[in-house]
Order: C-alpha cells, then structure tokens, then sequence
C-alpha cells in the first residue's frame, strides 16, 4: 500500500519534460515540457509523478529525462 503515501513523502530523484506528445493517451494536459518533476516512485518503465493537476500519475519514461 505504498501509493497511498506518495503525496508525502520525499521524492527520490527529479526528472524534466522532454515532451509530451503521445500516441494513444492524452497527456499534454498534465505534463509541461520543460518543467521539473519529483519522482515519487519508478517501476521499470513508469516514473510516478505529481503531474500539473495535482494528483500522482504513472508516465511512460520516455516524456522525461533526468535531471
């Protein structure tokens, strides 16, 4: 139960936008290219990140590079 607490606690690294340009989702309304974001949490090919609403979302690593 992990993702119940991403909102809080302290991210573990931070990566920036490169895009956000998607093939099949619509994610233009929740990410800024250019823009740095915490990574709450990864999984192999998911950062977890606080998007622009607000609320923690899982992006495909390729939107992002690290920082």
């Amino acid at each position: 139960m992990i993702h119940k607490t991403w909102e809080t606690t302290d991210p573990i690294k931070k990566v920036e936008c490169v895009h956000n340009e998607a093939a099949k989702f619509v994610v233009k309304n929740v990410l800024t290219p250019g823009k740095t974001y915490d990574v709450q949490n990864e999984s192999e090919e998911f950062y977890f990140i606080i998007d622009n609403s607000g609320r923690i979302g899982g992006f495909y690593k390729d939107y992002f590079k690290e920082v």
